[in-house]
């Protein structure tokens, strides 16, 4: 009886072993490390999109590669379904490899595409698979994004997953660029109540505009030369689902410091020189503590939102040569300069929040949804169409620490031109 027991554990353990049955090996994997989403060129396919998918060579740039010298570090591929996975399921019938989004960076979708507003039907196959992670970058471009995929070749970089994955971090980090992953996209387009920032970029480049300053460009018009052609500055606007604007690097930078669901900590700025005007003074922006977003609502009334936005500043940059760091006259005039400059910016963002859009990219929803005891009220008192746009806003920045660097004097020109 014992050994009969004995035989019986033994056997139920090879059901345990079974776990591997579906495995697939690593070599008969294709990894898409990109996906770009575009409209058909024919009206009459309706719900039928163009699905670009840009698959990465993993083998290429690594010291153990065994490939040959000019075996190419992705493949390109596009054709025609009408959603998301089916899409990637059709393309097995001509890539060797099966394609897994499990190491996906960014979903790219062409302005044209996210204006119509189909954009959210075909992104719900996104929210349902367990193979695209939420945390995806969404990316717009200026073309189509199966133009802006086969264009895209960084010089610097030649492994695909690690170009987009560095250059949309370092981007967000000086905030020319908004976070905006597919979590973040659902939970504020199915808010019905905020607007959506995504990333603008492009690879084709224009004449560029008269220069006024480093960040009121947007993605094609910023001048450069040499290097990659491609260029990500600005941010798409998108209302319930729907890409209704473009905002450029300055404005997208003045939306992240109102926004504490952004991880803002240090943000390269500049800002023009109080007492030589015709020069710029660079500085890092440091936000340390979260925007205070104090709102007094009132149901028949006009509702006040009184914002305050505590920060340091660190200057790297006087061109003018002006002394800041001793003087301190010279240094409460650039304090209170500075502070005036992005009040003036972020006024000017939000009345164009206000007037254009009817709504705001700073997820404020969030602190007024405290004075209604049930959804619906919430939503009959219509964040969008009633309390923002009718709202009188009060906006200040204080900066609390002014430094210089770790130089306390600039160079003299009278003694060096003397």
């Amino acid at each position: 009886m014992k050994k009969q027991y004995y035989l019986f554990f033994i056997a139920s353990l090879l059901f345990v072993l079974t776990g591997c049955y579906d495995r697939i090996e690593l070599e008969q994997q294709a990894y898409v490390i990109a996906i770009g989403i575009d409209l058909t060129d024919k009206e009459e396919e309706k719900g039928v999109f163009k699905f670009t998918y840009q698959i990465a060579n993993p083998e290429v740039g690594t010291t153990a590669s065994g490939g040959g010298a000019d075996e190419p570090a992705r493949e390109t591929v596009t054709l025609k379904g009408s959603d998301l996975m089916s899409a990637t399921t059709t393309a097995n019938a001509f890539v060797s490899k099966e394609l897994k989004l499990d190491h996906t960076k960014v979903i790219v979708i062409s302005e044209e595409f996210a204006r119509t507003g189909e954009f959210l039907r075909v992104l719900q196959t996104a929210g349902r698979t367990t193979q695209l992670r939420g945390g995806v970058q969404i990316l717009v471009s200026k073309e189509n994004a199966k133009d802006f995929l086969n264009n895209n070749k960084p010089i610097m970089e030649k492994r695909p997953h690690k170009y987009y994955q560095l250059m949309l971090n370092r981007a967000t980090e000086v905030g020319i660029i908004p976070d905006a992953n597919i979590h973040r996209f659902f939970q504020i387009t199915e808010g019905d109540a905020d607007l959506y920032l995504a990333p603008y970029a492009t690879t084709e480049i224009e004449e560029p505009k008269e220069y006024e300053g480093e960040e009121n460009f947007i993605a094609g018009n910023v001048p450069q030369e040499g290097g990659s052609q491609s260029q990500f500055m600005g941010s798409a606007v998108f209302k319930e689902g729907q890409m209704i604007d473009i905002l450029n690097g300055a404005e997208t930078r003045v939306a992240a410091t109102l926004d504490n669901t952004v991880e803002l900590t240090s943000v390269f700025s500049t800002y023009q020189d109080p007492i030589k005007p015709e020069y710029q003074i660079a500085g890092s922006f440091i936000k340390k503590q979260n925007t205070s977003v104090e709102i007094d609502y009132k149901k028949n009334g006009t509702t006040t939102i009184d914002v305050k936005v505590p920060f340091q500043m660190e200057i790297f940059a006087i061109p003018s040569l002006v002394n800041y760091s001793q003087n301190m006259k010279n240094q409460d005039l650039l304090k209170k300069s500075i502070e005036e400059q992005l009040t003036s910016f972020a006024e000017d963002l939000i009345k164009k929040s206000q007037e254009e859009y009817g709504s705001d990219p700073f997820y404020w929803s969030l602190y007024v949804r405290d004075h209604f005891k049930t959804i619906k009220e919430y939503e009959d008192a219509d964040w969008n169409k009633k309390i923002f746009p009718n709202a009188d806003i009060n906006i200040t920045y204080e900066l609390e620490r002014l430094e210089f660097g770790k130089m306390i004097n600039d160079t003299n020109l009278n003694e060096v031109r003397d």
